[in-house]
């Protein structure tokens, strides 16, 4: 398992599926347990993510600076 998305489903499925406590399914997987119960609070900004992949998609010479340019020009 590569990120905390993966361990969170896996944790999920070992507490459904074979009934362990978190604790335990924490354990087995090697996740902490603060990362099992993190919940994002970050705006998920689809509409400045969306531009931003248009503009890296049509110029992907470009880097993260001068792409900022761009959108901070776009308003």
């Amino acid at each position: 398992m590569v990120g905390p998305a993966a361990k969170r489903d896996c944790v999920a499925h070992l507490q459904a599926a074979m009934g362990l406590s978190e604790r335990r399914a924490c354990a087995f997987v090697g996740a902490d347990r603060k990362m099992i119960r993190y919940k994002s609070r970050r705006p998920p900004d689809t509409e400045l993510r969306g531009r931003l992949r248009e503009l890296a998609n049509a110029r992907r010479r470009f880097g993260y600076r001068r792409l900022f340019i761009l959108l901070r020009r776009d308003g």
